[in-house]
């Protein structure tokens, strides 16, 4: 239980690290003479008062650090962003980081090459396809359908003109000619 020392800082008795057997630490002190307990104690207020020391003068030396950074006109804002560009770099110099650079660089590489070469395979393919007697005969079929449907005119021309054309391709098969229905009168 902590107790006051003459320095005036608390003092508290040893806690056991865990795996620590308690008992061992408490034998310890039970084996101690009363003179070495007293020469310890002398030696904890020592270091402790020397630990109090260290403490006023860092936070001395921390105030005097913040009034230059004020007189610099250094606020945390910037240094923060200091210290991410710091921590960025310090991460990017690591082994580790070049290695998984390198790494991600080179699986890119292979996956362009891969998606060019199936880009290359599908466009031969297509082309395979283009030129097979198959597509050649749809595509007559496809042509010998647009001669008769528009007519002797040039393909191309806005989407109205082919729609007009369809349509009267389309009327034109439909209708009865007039010498026809003459004749069936």
């Amino acid at each position: 239980s902590p107790s006051v020392c003459r320095s005036g800082l608390l003092r508290t008795d040893p806690v056991p690290e865990e795996g620590e057997d308690v008992a061992a630490t408490i034998s310890t002190t039970e084996t101690l003479s009363e003179e070495e307990q007293e020469e310890l104690r002398r030696e904890l207020a020592k270091v402790e008062e020397e630990i109090q020391t260290l403490s006023q003068v860092l936070a001395a030396k921390e105030k005097h650090l913040a009034e230059i950074k004020r007189k610099l006109g250094i606020n945390s804002l910037q240094e923060l962003k200091q210290n991410l560009a710091k921590g960025w770099q310090d991460v990017t110099a690591t082994s580790a980081y070049k290695k998984t650079s390198e790494t991600l660089s080179q699986a890119g590489q292979k996956a362009s090459a891969a998606f060019s070469s199936v880009g290359s395979v599908i466009t031969k393919k297509l082309e395979d396809v283009k030129n097979s007697p198959t597509f050649k005969s749809f595509e007559e079929k496809v042509e010998n359908l647009k001669s008769k449907v528009g007519g002797t005119k040039p393909a191309g021309g806005d989407f109205g003109e082919v729609l007009n054309s369809t349509a009267n391709a389309s009327a034109t098969a439909t209708e009865p000619l007039p010498e026809q229905t003459q004749e069936t009168l």
